[in-house]
């Protein structure tokens, strides 16, 4: 059964809802509680594309959406996989609990809520077992320490990174965020969201920190910082770093 730090970034969540301050909360805390892979959508078409595509093991699925019913798309979600479907809605009464439970939903939160409720029902689920999509419990993998990208190798227990097999000094915040970056090849990640990461605090405003940051690891991981290809920048997103050199 897989738990612990590791589930958790594992764990592939789906927010539907189309209010963009509830799905900004949501994403905001539930990334400082340990979960990255994190999707969105904000209508039940979006919803079902996105489960088609990302297969997420849990789904924050509002009840009133823009173009449907929450109830009504439960059981469509389910066709791409088993996930664990906790409603949100401002929808209270005990006919709509005992709707939503009926339609297939796995747990039920009324509006507002405190996020930091919504991260503990999560983890709570987790430590009862692990799950992939498909509903089978998985086995626990070894926890992985050494990221080896070819050029250059990280080794997050040494708390070395090597540059051709040379030794590079790395202050203590730029290994910090080349480590989170190891730990989440190919995902594009905003300057916000690698402060809140990495930082552990609210990232508006820290553009300059993320970007001199970016700065520092290029300068120890690329042959050109001016050109790079480990951590290349996503044009109007942000930056990932990929497996292999785009040479």
């Amino acid at each position: 059964m897989v738990s612990g730090e590791d589930n958790m970034e594992n764990t592939k969540i789906l927010i539907v809802d189309d209010e963009p301050a509830i799905v900004k909360m949501l994403q905001m805390v539930l990334r400082k509680e340990g979960f990255n892979r994190i999707y969105t959508a904000g209508s039940c078409a979006e919803a079902l594309r996105e489960m088609e595509v990302h297969r997420a093991d849990i789904v924050l699925l509002d009840v009133m959406l823009p173009d449907g019913s929450g109830f009504d798309i439960c059981s469509r979600l389910r066709t791409f996989g088993s996930p664990h479907v906790l409603f949100l809605t401002a929808k209270a009464s005990d006919l709509d609990v005992l709707t939503g439970f009926a339609m297939g939903g796995d747990d039920y939160v009324t509006k507002p809520f405190n996020p930091l409720e919504i991260a503990a029902r999560i983890k709570a689920r987790l430590r009862r077992g692990g799950w992939g999509n498909t509903g089978v419990q998985v086995q626990e993998q070894p926890i992985q320490r050494v990221w080896d990208f070819g050029r250059f190798v990280l080794d997050e227990t040494a708390g070395e990174l090597k540059v051709l097999g040379d030794p590079v000094p790395c202050p203590a915040q730029v290994f910090q965020l080349l480590l989170y970056f190891c730990k989440h090849p190919g995902v594009v990640f905003s300057k916000s969201q690698l402060y809140e990461a990495v930082w552990g605090i609210d990232g508006m405003g820290e553009d300059n920190t993320v970007m001199v940051h970016i700065r520092r690891i290029r300068e120890r991981i690329e042959e050109n910082p001016s050109d790079p290809q480990y951590l290349v920048t996503v044009r109007g997103l942000g930056y990932k770093l990929v497996k292999e050199s785009k040479r």
